[in-house]
């Protein structure tokens, strides 16, 4: 390199850091300044607003207001959060083990944890939490019972309970556990030869998990696997990259991630060797399968090493970090994006450019950029993965979605539990139609006021005859159509009945055989779990498929 070649690049690199330097002083400068400004005024409020105020709750409240500005995954933890804290990087926290629900004014348990203090107290679906240490729990949120419910195990919570079904109520003292939610909610054979695990974290230990179950599988005679996605919302990265490496060989990258620091970037190989780098290997994914999920689904993918089917993924190529702050607080701080082998990032929303409204942009799939996988197939940067075969999912119905909304099918496994002790096993149980006409009768009871899309669009239609000032004839067909239309609705619960009896025969299943029973009845009835079988029955489609001869 010449003299003055040398002199041009010596005097780059000094401008380059000047102005990083420049840069930084005077962040550090706004950042001052703003907190002087910040503290001044909160000092002012304090001595001179009218009424009292509480600074915590003014500064919480002006903290996460200030996040929202940036994406939805920097989050501020109090130390009155330390147990949701706990719960979102460990998996497990105080408590008492129990889903719970809205209803009304009241929160109602929805469903306990086999095994959980909520379950060992005799704790069922449908009981109404009247007070919770004896405190009226009446107009209290999920979230603020939730938080009540939690707290350091070896303490004891006093619940009043009214169960379902009864006016009288109950207390129960029950001791706080440490509660820890299973990496795997199920794991097992679909057919003698397909063996199924469902992951439904990626907490500590999530890949010894799944290492542990494929090898008992495998050891059961299993000639193909099914590892299910959906409804996985992802957790930590480094268990993403073990969960790759029980498939794929040593060495491989598996996921780089570039932030702003470019001394925190980091490239994640895989360690260890691999438990089987033949298996033919589905992975199920859904809309609600992220991050971490979409790193193990999207490697697999990109390195060829097995199919990806379901719903394309939900899109979030972000990583967060944990930073402790002052007086036992947290913060969750997305510091950088991830890319998977092929060198596409999947992630959906961009949170620093945003429009003139101030929304964050969405990616537009005309925009995609083509990426090769390991083999040569062509894949695409849009938000999420996108499967390689893909399976729509059916939308409800409009009287099953107020079903849900009035908890119908809820309410009804409530009664059949209450009026039967025990039903056969999750795969001799069947939901009969005799059963079904009595759930008939049910409906009719509770007297459910539903509007169907159409119902809808005919209101539109009247208001625009109105507003055009038609004749009455037109008033008199659109007469005409409602009455059609009520007829027509009168026999949903018909048309409808396939979806309405598969509904509650996993919510019946669940109210004897628990979390485990509700998965392992979807199995039966899973149209996802049917298209997959036909394809493991069929290998060449299989490596059809693999080999980029898929006609979608």
């Amino acid at each position: 390199m010449n003299h003055k070649k040398r002199n041009i690049l010596i005097v780059a690199v000094f401008v380059l850091l000047t102005s990083l330097t420049i840069g930084f002083i005077r962040n550090d400068f706004e950042i001052a300044k703003n907190l002087d400004i910040y503290a001044t005024l909160l000092r002012q409020l304090n001595e001179n607003y009218v009424d009292d105020i509480n600074p915590a709750d003014l500064v919480e409240e002006s903290i996460n207001a200030m996040l929202t500005k940036l994406d939805p995954y920097t989050v501020y933890y109090p130390e009155s959060q330390m147990e949701e804290f706990k719960l979102l990087t460990t998996g497990h926290y105080g408590g008492i083990g129990a889903m719970i629900l809205q209803d009304d004014d009241y929160v109602l348990i929805s469903e306990p944890y086999e095994g959980t203090p909520a379950f060992k107290s005799g704790l069922q679906a449908g009981d109404k939490i009247i007070a919770v240490n004896d405190v009226s729990a009446k107009g209290k949120s999920v979230s603020d019972v939730s938080a009540i419910l939690k707290g350091q195990p070896g303490t004891t919570v006093k619940l009043e309970i009214q169960s379902y079904g009864k006016k009288s109520t109950s207390v129960k003292k029950i001791v706080r556990e440490e509660i820890k939610f299973p990496n795997i909610s199920y794991s097992g054979k679909i057919t003698d030869e397909i063996g199924y695990i469902r992951l439904s974290q990626f907490m500590e230990n999530a890949a010894m998990d799944v290492n542990n179950a494929f090898k008992l599988l495998k050891s059961e005679g299993i000639t193909s696997l099914v590892l299910d996605l959906r409804g996985n919302g992802g957790g930590l990265l480094t268990e993403a990259v073990d969960i790759v490496n029980l498939f794929v060989n040593k060495g491989e990258l598996i996921v780089s991630t570039k932030g702003k620091i470019p001394e925190r970037n980091q490239l994640y190989y895989t360690r260890n060797e691999a438990v089987d780098t033949q298996i033919p290997l589905i992975v199920l994914v859904d809309d609600y399968s992220a991050s971490a999920s979409e790193i193990v689904a999207g490697a697999i993918q990109d390195l060829d090493r097995g199919l990806v089917i379901g719903q394309r993924t939900f899109g979030k190529g972000l990583v967060q970090n944990i930073v402790p702050l002052s007086y036992n607080t947290k913060l969750k701080v997305t510091v950088s994006k991830y890319y998977i082998p092929s060198g596409r990032c999947i992630q959906k929303i961009d949170y620093s450019d945003r429009d003139s409204s101030g929304h964050s942009k969405l990616k537009i799939d005309s925009n995609a950029i083509a990426f090769k996988t390991k083999n040569g197939r062509t894949v695409y940067d849009y938000g999420g993965v996108e499967p390689d075969i893909r399976i729509e999912q059916d939308e409800y119905s409009t009287i099953l979605l107020a079903m849900f909304d009035k908890k119908i099918i809820f309410n009804y496994a409530n009664e059949f539990k209450l009026a039967n002790n025990q039903i056969p096993s999750v795969q001799e149980f069947v939901f009969t139609d005799v059963m079904y006409e009595d759930f008939i009768k049910y409906f009719n009871r509770q007297k459910v006021a539903y509007e169907t899309f159409t119902e809808k669009q005919l209101k539109v239609l009247e208001k625009s005859v109105e507003d055009d000032k038609f004749s009455s004839e037109v008033n008199k067909e659109i007469e005409g159509l409602k009455t059609v239309i009520l007829k027509e609705k009168s026999n949903d619960l018909q048309r409808y009945k396939k979806e309405i009896k598969e509904l509650l025969y996993l919510e019946i299943v669940s109210r004897y055989y628990y979390q485990k029973g509700r998965v392992e009845a979807s199995l039966l009835i899973d149209p996802e779990i049917i298209k997959i079988k036909e394809i493991m029955a069929d290998k060449e489609k299989y490596f059809s498929v693999l080999k980029g001869n898929n006609k979608k």
